[in-house]
């Protein structure tokens, strides 16, 4: 497996060109909304890389071995010796179809030598848990499924997928690893502190929480942010949710909000809630998510069975990108140094993280997560 890497403010002919020297199959992009707006974006991926399929998300921020960027596209070419891989695509008709969305993808990559799947998605108009469920519901659990929604750098309007030459916003896709010869490995962690008492939701919808406790949930969310209650909905990402066990204990499960509604004085998740279930609010220091970072690659980590050299797909949420601020590179060179130099870093800030629980192949949608994919091949 070959991977090369760089990073562009703008695209420029001759460094793609560079990349494609090794041939690739794959090329992934994590690029700010901007680039998905020029109209020869996709053209020029195809000019510099004829022979690969090429796959481009838009992000809330960009990520590669050179650390955390902005307004930048992070290209990587990668070269699978020995892997078959094979792309889904396919688009979604509204947030009610996210289940059959994910059932589409399934079916396209369905096959026994099937070994792992990388599921990219808009970010927007799309239930990430039924998404996934609905992808597991085809391909079961022992499949290991990871990969995050795309970002538009916090605006939670429009997001936006490439495949190839089409750009969509309203495309999600599907990369399905095959064969023996892959290393796939992963890791997840938050980072963040529950506090305050644990709350039912006493009335849901899928991702829309009305009641905690039989009150409005916008209310009592409000008298627990205080001042920060007047930067709702954005000052949401600094207070996500803890989904609660039926006695109450945290279930690693983290739900971040999308919107508020002031005339029924409900709060929009980025996943689904139990109903009944109880939930608490979260926050969080750098220093702890910068420690969960290191965690979820420690976990990865344990999980490969050979030291060959690889790519590491980091999708961690734009919450914990807003919590860091200007230290947020720290979390991503905490990653770097479990790995080491023979592993080049790539990813986004998401609008959502798809990965099993650590040690686990059952896949959830995660929120305020660290989520990490390492791939290699064996010799």
């Amino acid at each position: 497996m070959l991977v090369r890497q760089s990073v562009f403010t703008r695209l420029d002919a001759a460094a793609l060109h560079e990349l494609a020297e090794i041939e690739p199959n794959l090329v992934l992009v994590f690029a700010a909304p901007r680039f998905f707006a020029e109209p020869d974006f996709s053209a020029q991926l195809a000019a510099a890389f004829p022979g690969a399929r090429r796959v481009a998300l838009s992000t809330a921020g960009e990520i590669s071995s050179r650390g955390v960027s902005e307004d930048s596209a992070v290209i990587s070419a990668i070269r699978f010796e020995r892997t078959p891989i094979k792309l889904a695509a396919t688009d979604i008709a509204g947030m009610a179809d996210s289940a059959g969305a994910g059932q589409r993808l399934a079916r396209q990559l369905r096959a026994p030598d099937l070994k792992a799947v990388i599921l990219l998605s808009q970010g927007v108009a799309v239930n990430g848990s039924d998404l996934i469920a609905g992808f597991v519901s085809v391909l079961g659990k022992n499949i290991p499924l990871t990969g995050g929604l795309a970002g538009d750098n916090g605006a939670f309007t429009r997001t936006w997928v490439l495949l190839d030459d089409d750009v969509s916003n309203r495309l999600m896709l599907a990369i399905g690893l095959y064969g023996d010869a892959i290393n796939f490995a992963h890791g997840s962690f938050g980072g963040w502190q529950s506090f305050g008492p644990a709350r039912r939701a006493t009335k849901v919808a899928g991702n829309v929480l009305y009641e905690l406790d039989g009150e409005p949930a916008l209310e009592i969310y409000k008298r627990y942010l205080g001042e920060y209650a007047e930067g709702l909905p954005a000052s949401g990402l600094l207070f996500p949710f803890a989904i609660l066990s039926d006695d109450r204990q945290e279930t690693g499960l983290i739900r971040t909000l999308l919107g508020v509604n002031e005339s029924d004085g409900s709060l929009t998740l980025a996943g689904d809630i139990p109903a009944e279930g109880y939930l608490k609010l979260m926050h969080a220091s750098t220093e702890a998510l910068i420690d969960g970072a290191e965690a979820a690659a420690e976990a990865a980590r344990r999980m490969l069975d050979s030291d060959e050299p690889g790519l590491a797909l980091l999708v961690s949420c734009i919450g914990r990108k807003l919590v860091m601020g200007d230290r947020v590179d720290e979390e991503v060179e905490a990653v770097g140094a479990v790995f080491g130099r023979q592993c080049a870093l790539t990813g986004f800030y998401s609008n959502g993280e798809i990965s099993p629980f650590i040690e686990s192949t059952e896949c959830k949608l995660h929120n305020q997560t660290m989520t990490i994919t390492y791939l290699s091949e064996k010799a």
